[in-house]
């Protein structure tokens, strides 16, 4: 059987996020409805994929065990809601570093589509800000918006290839819609 995926970004869509970044689990709190959403995705039977830019590493605010811990808060979350985040991948440069994984850039999904043997051809991926749209379209993904984090912001500014996509309040009713019209 095919597996069928879905890619979330973390900061915005998953959980609260920060103009002066996410550094700890303590500063980690889950957005209302998106760890439900996450448990609903698996119960449906999709493999949760997380692809996050996580510059704060780069620019030396937090390290890989501060990370770590934010996403083992996340995995066990989403398994107390029946839910499984299988992998979770992450850009840790800066933004001047010059890396092909910093979205908008599409290099965190082609590590998913690698790690899947897959192409990511339709494959839903949410997220909150135009580079999530543009490197999920840079892969033929379906980019969906959610107005949580920076989505309000960036519905505004939706143009040229990216004026029809998908929008929702959170990542609570993407899920809900992905999972209905994929026949979830």
């Amino acid at each position: 059987m095919p597996i069928r995926l879905v890619v979330l970004d973390r900061d915005g869509v998953i959980n609260e996020d920060s103009d002066a970044f996410v550094k700890s689990s303590d500063e980690w709190r889950p957005l209302p409805g998106s760890i439900d959403a996450i448990g609903r995705l698996s119960a449906a039977g999709f493999t949760v994929a997380v692809a996050t830019n996580q510059s704060g590493i780069g620019r030396g605010l937090f390290g890989l065990d501060e990370l770590e811990a934010m996403h083992a808060m996340l995995r066990s979350l989403a398994e107390a809601a029946g839910g499984r985040i299988d992998r979770i991948v992450f850009c840790p440069h800066a933004p001047d570093d010059g890396c092909d994984c910093r979205k908008p850039k599409s290099g965190l999904f082609e590590q998913l589509a690698l790690h899947y043997g897959i192409t990511l051809a339709g494959v839903p991926a949410i997220g909150d800000s135009r580079r999530d749209l543009e490197a999920a379209a840079a892969v033929g993904a379906w980019p969906i918006l959610v107005r949580t984090g920076k989505g309000r912001k960036t519905e505004n500014e939706l143009d040229g290839p990216l004026a029809g996509v998908d929008v929702f309040d959170n990542l609570a009713a993407a899920a809900d819609h992905v999972i209905a019209k994929t026949g979830g």
